[in-house]
């Protein structure tokens, strides 16, 4: 794993409160895990979401697994923070835990 790609995604972390590295766009998910975790993140009225494409860029893809040390995509980042994947945030969601989370970047 390059620190190039590393120091790249650490960037795109911190930069955005909230961001989904996913497989796909919000408008075009490419798999149904992402575009389940982008239905939760409309659901709970996230504002300014940035999104990754992930098979844009397989450095990215291979990188993020080891960033959050997390096998899967998609992968949702709150105020720097790892979060997780798709079930973990259907979870959340469903708890009312991920919309307490999301606070200020929710509508």
């Amino acid at each position: 794993m390059s620190q190039d790609v590393q120091q790249r995604i650490d960037e795109i972390v911190k930069s955005h409160p909230v961001v989904l590295f996913m497989k796909g766009t919000a408008q075009f998910p490419m798999c149904g895990f992402s575009g389940r975790a982008i239905q939760v993140l409309k659901a709970c009225g996230v504002k300014d979401l940035a999104t990754v494409n992930v098979l844009e860029d397989p450095a990215v893809r291979e990188g993020i697994k080891a960033y959050a040390n997390w096998p899967t995509i998609p992968q949702l980042y709150v105020n720097g923070e790892f979060v997780g994947g798709s079930d973990i945030l259907m979870e959340m969601y469903q708890a009312g835990e991920l919309q307490q989370l999301l606070g200020d970047q929710a509508g």
